[in-house]
């Protein structure tokens, strides 16, 4: 008899050894940071998950790992905010900082873009200007957590 794919998915999971499960949790989430950098917001809870792991040897209830888990995510996020530094983006343009653009910026749209190590959501301060993925740009402004940019050729013509 054939399991349907969820069915399949759900029977493998509950088969598996928590420690197993925490383990590849962990190891994803820490790689995401690698390959998406968003201030160790992937990676703390990684290491949490690969902690819960071995700590999972002992605390067989897996509701029990999951706040441990949620408790520690919490605690280090918390504890890394008070050690990173507080960067402001610019308010002018004699003070703009470089980034570069990771995704398109289609005109009067949002893009993304990675300013000082991570990836921001970003609009182009002319609103029919387009700008395309891999292009440095200049971080001028800020809106919420949108910042403001204008292509580099921009400021060289």
């Amino acid at each position: 008899m054939a399991l349907d794919p969820i069915s399949a998915i759900l029977l493998f999971f509950s088969q598996l050894n928590p420690a197993v499960l925490w383990l590849a949790v962990g190891i994803i989430l820490c790689a995401m940071e690698l390959v998406l950098p968003t201030a160790f917001v992937e990676f703390l809870p990684g290491v949490s998950a690969l902690i819960v792991a071995g700590l999972s040897l002992f605390i067989p209830n897996f509701f029990i790992q999951v706040v441990l888990w949620v408790i520690l995510s919490a605690v280090f996020i918390f504890l890394s905010s008070r050690f990173l530094s507080k960067q402001k983006v610019p308010h002018s343009l004699a003070e703009a900082q470089e980034a570069q653009t990771l995704t398109a910026i289609p005109p009067g749209e949002a893009g993304r873009v990675i300013y000082d190590g991570n990836s921001w959501r970003a609009k182009c301060s002319d609103p029919e200007q387009a700008i395309a993925p891999h292009q440095p740009v200049f971080v001028v402004g800020r809106q919420g957590n949108t910042l403001i940019v204008i292509p580099e050729h921009l400021l060289q013509s």
